[in-house]
C-alpha cells in the first residue's frame, strides 16, 4: 500500500482512529493522575590530577576519564549508599538509596553529574547534599598516595547541588504525545486489518470483476432526499436523478439492439435499496412518454403498494391464484405510471411465480405495456428471484456500497446463470457523497446547493427499501 492508499483507508476508519486515539489519552491521564510525583537534586563533579606535572597533565586527565566509570560504582555501592540510607533523614535501606543514585559522564570531559531522585523534594535536596561531601572524600580516600601524602584525583563540585523546579515523574506532556502517538499507530493499523477483512464492495471496478458485467452507474445516497418523504420526491437536479437516468439511457440503448420490454430488477441479499430503484427507473421510463407497469413480485413481503398509498388486499399473488385478471388489479400510479401490487402474500410463492399462468401474466403485460420493470425478490435467500429474472428480458443487479459482498455477487450471478438470465450490468447504489469513495461532484456543474449531512439516517431509510424517492 502507497501513502495515497493509507490516507484512503484513514479517512474511511476515521472514526477507529478517533477511538484509539481517545483510548490512548485516557491512559495517559490515568498514569498522569497515579503516579506519584518524582523529585530530582543534580549535583555534577570535576576530577583532577594535581600531582601531574604539565607534560603529564593530559595523560592524567585521561587516566582519571577512564576511572569515571569505576567512580560512578562507587557511588551506588555500599560505602556511599549505606551510611545515606541510615540518616535519620533519609530512613531507606541502602538498596532502595542506592536505586535513587543515577550518574552520567559528560564525554570528552572529566564531569560527572549525578541525579538524586526521590518523592520527596527535601530528602532529594538532604540526600544531593551530603553525597556531594561522601562521594569527594570516598574517591580520595581510595587515590591517597602515601608516599607524597596527598590524593592522586582530586573531586571538585562545580554545579550544584540543586533541585529541579518541577518532577521529572511524571512528564504530562511527553505522556500525552507518545499516547497521540501510539493511538494514531494502533488506529492506523487498525484500520488496515480492517479494511484487508473488509470483502463487501466499494467501487465500480470490483463489481465490474466480480459480477463479470457492465456496471451500469453508480448511485450516490443524496442528502437532499428526506428521508420521510412521500409517496415519492422528484429531484429532477439531483445527483442521484442524473445517475438513474444514465441507467435508463444505457438500458434503451440495449432495447433498441434487442427485445427488452421486461426488466427485472433484483439484489443479492434484502437492504440493498433495490426497490427504491425500481421505482425511480419506472418513473425515469415514464418521464419519456412510456406507458411503464412496476411489478411487485416480492410475493414472500409485498409493500410496495403501502409505500406507494395503493390498494394492497389484491395483486399479482390474486391474478396467479385465479382470484382476478391482471386488468382488475392493475392500479394507476402517476402519468404513464401502473402498478400491479403483490397482494396478499401466499402459502406458496415460489409454485406461483413458476407456475404457466405467470407465464401468461408476464405475455399479457408485455403486450399492454412498453416497458415492465419486476421488482424481484434477493437470490441467495430464495428462488423465487430467478424465477423471475429467467422470464424476463434482462436483469439489473443492484448492489449495495459497503454492506453487499464480494461473495454474495459471486452467488447471485451464479445464481442468474444458473437459470440462463440475462444480466445486463449492475448499479452499485448508495455511493456516499463524500469521503475517498465520494461520488463525483455534480453540484459544482449544475450549481446546485450542496447535498445535506446526515447520511447515515437517512442510509436506514433506503436499507428498508422505502421507496418514497423518484430519482
Amino acid at each position: 500500500m502507497g501513502l495515497r492508499d493509507y490516507l484512503g483507508v484513514a479517512k474511511r476508519h476515521w472514526w477507529l482512529l478517533a477511538v484509539w486515539v481517545l483510548v490512548a489519552l485516557a491512559g495517559a491521564m490515568v498514569v498522569n493522575l497515579r503516579t506519584t510525583p518524582v523529585y530530582a537534586a543534580r549535583v555534577t563533579f570535576f576530577f583532577t590530577a594535581p600531582m601531574a606535572a604539565a607534560a603529564e597533565l593530559y595523560p592524567a586527565s585521561m587516566f582519571s576519564s577512564s576511572r569515571l566509570a569505576t567512580y560512578a560504582e562507587l557511588l551506588t555501592s555500599d560505602e556511599i549508599s549505606a551510611p545515606l540510607a541510615a540518616l535519620p533523614e533519609v530512613n531507606l535501606t541502602a538498596a532502595e538509596m542506592a536505586d535513587r543514585i543515577s550518574s552520567e559522564t559528560i564525554a570528552d570531559t572529566v564531569l560527572m553529574e549525578v541525579t538524586v531522585e526521590d518523592p520527596s523534594r527535601k530528602r532529594a535536596l538532604f540526600v544531593a547534599e551530603k553525597l556531594s561531601v561522601m562521594f569527594k572524600d570516598a574517591v580520595e580516600k581510595l587515590e591517597w598516595q602515601e608516599t607524597a601524602d596527598t590524593s592522586a584525583i582530586k573531586v571538585e563540585v562545580v554545579d550544584g547541588p540543586e533541585l529541579e523546579p518541577d518532577p521529572v515523574e511524571p512528564q504530562p506532556l511527553n505522556n500525552v504525545a507518545l499516547a497521540m502517538m501510539g493511538g494514531l499507530i494502533v488506529g492506523v493499523g487498525s484500520a488496515v486489518l480492517r479494511e484487508i477483512a473488509d470483502s463487501t464492495v466499494r467501487s465500480a471496478d470490483t463489481l465490474r470483476t466480480l459480477a463479470s458485467a457492465p456496471v451500469l452507474a453508480r448511485i450516490p445516497l443524496d442528502g437532499r432526499v428526506p428521508a420521510r418523504a412521500g409517496p415519492f420526491v422528484s429531484a429532477s437536479d439531483s445527483p442521484r436523478t442524473e445517475a438513474l437516468r444514465q441507467v435508463r439511457t444505457l438500458l434503451q440503448s440495449a432495447a433498441s439492439e434487442t427485445s427488452l420490454k421486461t426488466l427485472a430488477v433484483t439484489s443479492a441479499v434484502p437492504g440493498e435499496g433495490r426497490s427504491a430503484t425500481t421505482c425511480s427507473l419506472a418513473l425515469l421510463f415514464a418521464e419519456t412518454g412510456q406507458r411503464v407497469l412496476v411489478v411487485d413480485a416480492e410475493l414472500r413481503r409485498p409493500r410496495l403498494a403501502r409505500f406507494l398509498g395503493r390498494e394492497t388486499a389484491t395483486g399479482l399473488s390474486t391474478v396467479l391464484s385465479g382470484g382476478a385478471t391482471v386488468e382488475q388489479v392493475i392500479q394507476p400510479w402517476g402519468a404513464g405510471l401502473w402498478l400491479l401490487a403483490g397482494g396478499q402474500s401466499p402459502p406458496n410463492p415460489s409454485e406461483l411465480l413458476s407456475s404457466p399462468r405467470m407465464t401468461e401474466v408476464v405475455d399479457e403485460v408485455r403486450r399492454r405495456f412498453d416497458v415492465v420493470i419486476f421488482d424481484c425478490p434477493p437470490l441467495l435467500p430464495v428462488t423465487d428471484g430467478e424465477v423471475l429474472a429467467a422470464r424476463a428480458d434482462g436483469t439489473v443487479l443492484v448492489v449495495r456500497y459497503a454492506k453487499t459482498t464480494g461473495a454474495e455477487v459471486t452467488g447471485a450471478v451464479r445464481a442468474l446463470n444458473g437459470v440462463n438470465a440475462t444480466l445486463l450490468g449492475c448499479v452499485l447504489n448508495m455511493v456516499p457523497l463524500k469521503g475517498p469513495d465520494a461520488f463525483p461532484s455534480f453540484d459544482q456543474y449544475t450549481g446546485a446547493p450542496p447535498a445535506r449531512r446526515g447520511g447515515r439516517r437517512r442510509a436506514r431509510f433506503w436499507s428498508h427499501e422505502a421507496v418514497a424517492v423518484a430519482a
